[in-house]
């Protein structure tokens, strides 16, 4: 059964063996929906029209070269959002070392191509396989190995089930998104918000040290005791901007035992239960984590699922707050323990199948790609209107606004400690629409109004895994007063734009 991240939480909530094809990921766009155009990438970018030898590279590379004439390319040129398959890449390269990566740095940089890494393919609108640029394909560097500090050492192209499956053989956890598919890569770059965010913090701040290939093709080690200021930038600064992360160095936590939850709640409770959802995050323990879900509709309806840190009995008690803050009982409730592989299972909807049916159809598994547009933004401290939000969902069907919850180890740290600046706010919104191509256009403005009236309504920063380029004063959005810090950690590594891109650091 084919099920996109709109129906994500309704999968859930029925029960069924049901895969998610959602995803989070960090990309830009010109417009309403299509994707920026060689010449509209920044000048930088640009110094040359020569194209570059790929003939040379192909060699380099020992074959591992596909250009558009070659067997193969079709499948390998697409990323996940379907909305982008008529972008045509000059050349995808299949990685499998930093050597490959600076290979392809040395032959195609300074000749005005785009250059991208593709890690999972997520990109919410196709950046990664730039039309005409060359595709830096990181998906057979892929291994994970848990070390016996607990330290987990994670290749740029593995996949969060991948992941997810190896540190749980070893008895390990690291808190990261839902979706199986996605790239551990953009996910961390980008902050890293998912099931186990209030207990144990973003992806991000998990991370000990990186393995990057930067613009002139060094091969450089960022952590806390080396190239600091790129490990800072590294940590929420966005995927694409600094370099190319061939390896990841995450620290790890004991693996406890977890307990799922999903909520549906009848019509017309929406404005209800989004108010007292808020005011019950704010004040619950570090252990609870979870998302509310308003689809819209005549009238919207409500639905929140969950991870606890803990055992059933510990967590019903704080439901049972939850439904008496709100007024009413959810028409359906489920509650189950779960050991930490099968509960990020459950997260993803991919409860019944095995890790191998876990991966897109391409990769040998049963989930599809997705056609969809969504935006983002980020709740402040205080909640929001619920009226107010429930009233922006009434009559859009085929619309969701997904809040995550923030709050817990996340506002441990300061703005400024990492890139990640959302440390005080109580969730992120996302606003995702299933659709077309034909139906693009509406779709686009349609969450791009909801995403405003959310900002009016106090919801003014923006995540920028949720990368959209029609924002309103994108980088301090994204970056709040960090993006100064990071435009200048750009210019000291990428100082001639080779990864520049219409919403890169140098830009905003």
């Amino acid at each position: 059964m084919t099920i996109d991240r709109r129906q994500f939480l309704a999968a859930l909530g029925a029960g069924g063996a049901m895969v998610v094809a959602g995803a989070r990921g960090a990309a830009a766009r010109e417009g309403h929906g299509r994707p920026p155009t060689v010449d509209a990438w920044p000048a930088r970018a640009r110094a040359s029209d020569l194209p570059p030898d790929w003939q040379a590279l192909r060699r380099r590379l020992d074959g591992r070269l596909l250009l558009p004439d070659d067997q193969g390319y079709g499948v390998a040129r697409l990323g996940y959002n379907e909305l982008y398959d008529d972008q045509f890449p000059a050349a995808v390269a299949r990685c499998t070392s930093p050597a490959d990566v600076q290979a392809c740095l040395e032959v195609a940089r300074g000749h005005g191509v785009p250059i991208a890494a593709r890690s999972g393919g997520h990109s919410y609108l196709g950046y990664s396989v730039p039309g005409g640029g060359l595709v830096m394909d990181l998906r057979s560097m892929a291994r994970v190995q848990v070390r016996p500090d607990g330290t987990a050492v994670v290749g740029a192209g593995a996949r969060l089930i991948e992941v997810y499956a190896a540190l749980a053989q070893a008895g390990r956890l690291l808190p990261a998104g839902s979706c199986p598919t996605v790239g551990v890569s953009g996910l961390t770059l980008g902050g890293g918000i998912g099931v186990l965010t209030r207990k144990y913090g973003l992806t991000c701040d998990r991370l000990a040290e990186a393995q990057v290939v930067t613009a002139d093709s060094s091969l450089l080690t960022a952590s806390p005791g080396s190239e600091p200021d790129l490990y800072w930038a590294l940590r929420g600064g966005g995927g694409g901007n600094f370099g190319v992360v061939c390896e990841f160095t995450f620290r790890t936590e004991p693996a406890p035992g977890l307990t799922v939850f999903s909520l549906a709640f009848p019509a017309g409770s929406a404005a209800s239960v989004v108010g007292a959802w808020q005011e019950w995050m704010q004040g619950a323990p570090f252990e609870l984590w979870s998302t509310c879900q308003i689809s819209g509709g005549e009238p919207p309806s409500c639905r929140i699922v969950g991870c606890y840190v803990g055992t059933e009995s510990d967590l019903n008690p704080l439901l049972d707050e939850l439904f008496a803050a709100a007024g009413v009982q959810p028409s359906s409730r489920s509650v189950q323990p779960k050991d930490y592989l099968d509960a990020m299972k459950y997260m993803a909807g991919c409860a019944h199948d095995t890790i191998e049916q876990c991966h897109l159809i391409s990769e040998g598994g049963v989930l599809p790609r997705a056609s969809f547009v969504a935006v983002s933004r980020m709740l402040g401290p205080t909640p929001l209107d619920a009226g107010r939000v429930a009233d922006l969902m009434a009559g859009q069907t085929g619309v969701d606004l997904l809040l995550d919850s923030l709050g817990g180890a996340v506002a441990q740290l300061a703005p400024d400690a990492t890139a990640f600046p959302h440390r005080s706010s109580l969730a992120s919104a996302q606003i995702y629409a299933s659709t077309t191509l034909a139906g693009q256009h509406a779709a686009t403005a349609t969450v791009d109004a909801i995403r405003d009236e959310l900002a009016a309504l106090g919801a003014e920063g923006a995540y920028v895994n949720y990368i959209d380029a029609s924002l309103p004063d994108w980088g301090r959005a994204y970056y709040g007063a960090n993006l100064d810090r990071l435009k200048a950690v750009s210019q000291q590594y990428d100082p001639d734009g080779v990864f520049a891109f219409p919403q890169s650091v140098m830009c905003g």
